[in-house]
């Protein structure tokens, strides 16, 4: 059984107060790994020592990952506990560079594993790609390093994840938080970014997410006591309730909102507009 429960947005704050003790300067026993049962997507050799970046996916995704590091010091073999590490990753296109919405990362409750998470908004393909980059500082000595790496589409290639550009100007990120649909009044969750430049994609607090889900191959019907997506400060995530009443494949239809209820992208599902330009989908 996993023993890391998944984290967000500002709960990654309140962790990241509590200070370091003695025991955190204790060498890490090499061979209680934490993470055994997540996948090691990466490995960067730097500095004489050794990041491991693990997922309990086995892919960098575009989308939202919830993404957990170690370091290694390879001079002693030990893992350290007591880093402060940033993250910044990039997206190398043929005539630009950009980031995309990260968290800071943190410690956990295990000695030596650091967590945070990434939404990547695009994959990469042969003429462009991501690259990790990381800053880390043990001891009051700042280190970097950084690997190319691999994201892609989503297996089973749905849509979790939309950039675009708002009726205020403003260009949006919009992320769907990992889910197990099921027939059933289901908890749904998002995430809302904008794009300060391109390397900035502070969180949106004060927004609204509207939602209406379909099933295009059903005639498009709806489904009873959905709840739109609401700001819950506690986990920096847009909540509310997604009713699904078949298994299948589901168009969940967006809109999202600003305070003064103007509609900054999507539609409203009609008899004559089948679908939101703004959407994720989800099919089981």
């Amino acid at each position: 059984m996993k023993i890391i429960k998944p984290i967000i947005a500002i709960a990654f704050l309140a962790i990241a107060l509590t200070s370091c003790t003695e025991e955190d300067n204790d060498p890490i026993n090499l061979a209680e790994n934490p993470l055994e049962e997540f996948n090691l997507l990466t490995t960067i050799e730097a500095n004489a020592h050794k990041i491991e970046v693990y997922s309990d996916q086995d892919q960098y995704t575009v989308g939202y990952n919830e993404l957990f590091y170690r370091i290694k010091d390879q001079n002693t073999d030990n893992y350290v506990s007591n880093a402060e590490i940033v993250q910044t990753p990039i997206m190398h296109m043929t005539s630009m560079m950009h980031s995309c919405p990260k968290s800071d990362i943190i410690k956990t409750e295990d000695l030596g594993v650091y967590r945070g998470f990434t939404v990547f908004q695009m994959p990469g393909n042969a003429e462009e790609h991501w690259e990790l980059n990381l800053e880390y500082t043990l001891d009051g000595q700042t280190f970097t390093a950084s690997e190319r790496i691999a994201v892609k589409a989503p297996k089973d290639d749905k849509r979790r994840v939309a950039s675009f550009m708002g009726a205020d100007d403003k260009r949006y990120v919009v992320a769907m938080m990992p889910m197990a649909p099921a027939v059933k009044v289901n908890d749904f969750a998002a995430m809302v970014f904008t794009m300060e430049n391109m390397m900035q994609f502070p969180a949106v607090p004060d927004h609204f997410l509207k939602i209406d889900p379909r099933m295009p191959g059903m005639g498009n019907h709806s489904s009873p006591n959905n709840e739109d997506l609401t700001y819950d400060a506690a986990t920096g995530t847009y909540k509310g309730k997604l009713s699904l009443t078949m298994t299948g494949y589901w168009k969940i239809n967006l809109q999202l909102i600003d305070p003064q209820g103007t509609v900054l992208k999507g539609e409203e599902v009609t008899e004559d507009n089948e679908a939101s330009s703004l959407f994720f989908e989800l099919e089981f």
